[in-house]
């Protein structure tokens, strides 16, 4: 019998067997596909500079023999909910670029030179990025980089992620 026995109340042996034991709780599980173990993840948003950073990111896997995991952290835009007489809720509504981006990199003819998957993620960028990478135990993480006032002001997502990450960050320009 597969998995692990019950003892009939009415049979009070113990089961000594130390294979029997189920799994600790604290135990990372991993739910990833393994054929992706230590390829590369490369953060896909569909704008120039990430897209670079697949092309990029494409020739590093095919170089490498190894897949490719493209990370789309989806923005989740807080909305405020008015319940009557009820302090207003914040829900996360997230957004469909997600199938949009999974369509297009369907029909993309250049990703048919690699195995790849895409990831959705939401939260900080950085963060999501770096846990998709530990997950798969990633070579190397590839961006695009940012140009513009916002990145200037509060740090791009390439200079965060290169300071904290575990692993290579390559900032594709």
């Amino acid at each position: 019998m597969a998995g692990h026995e019950i003892p009939d109340p009415a049979d009070r042996r113990q089961i000594a067997d130390s294979t029997a034991v189920p799994e600790a709780a604290g135990e990372p599980r991993h739910s990833c596909d393994p054929a992706f173990q230590h390829g590369v993840v490369v953060g896909f948003d569909g704008s120039v500079s990430s897209e670079r950073a697949l092309a990029y990111a494409i020739g590093m896997a095919r170089r490498t023999a190894s897949g490719l995991i493209i990370v789309h952290v989806a923005n989740r835009l807080p909305t405020t909910v008015w319940a009557g007489c009820e302090p207003p809720v914040f829900v996360d509504v997230p957004d469909h670029r997600t199938e949009v981006l999974g369509l297009e990199l369907a029909c993309a003819e250049h990703l048919s030179e690699v195995p790849w998957i895409l990831v959705e993620r939401g939260g900080d960028i950085c963060h999501e990025l770096e846990e998709v990478g530990s997950e798969y135990a990633a070579d190397a993480i590839v961006v695009g980089s940012t140009h513009g006032l916002v990145g200037r002001m509060f740090g791009s997502v390439a200079g965060r992620l290169a300071r904290r990450a575990q692993r290579p960050v390559v900032v594709v320009p």
